[in-house]
């Protein structure tokens, strides 16, 4: 699992934007998305430097937690 802090997620719209960016890079990622913590978790094969690019080319440039 990665854990990831999102500054810029706010809303519900955000949290399918990142979705959409983190399905991009694996479509059979499992996120868990906290908009309070500004905190995603993801159940992912995928490599976290791929997911941290993804996420800044949608906007929301993204740190491990």
């Amino acid at each position: 699992m990665i854990t990831l802090t999102i500054p810029k997620i706010r809303c519900e719209g955000c949290v399918a934007s990142v979705e959409k960016a983190i399905h991009s890079v694996d479509a059979t990622a499992a996120i868990k998305t906290n908009i309070e913590a500004r905190r995603v978790e993801v159940t992912t094969d995928a490599d976290r430097q791929a997911l941290l690019a993804a996420l800044d080319a949608a906007g929301y440039p993204a740190e491990a937690a």
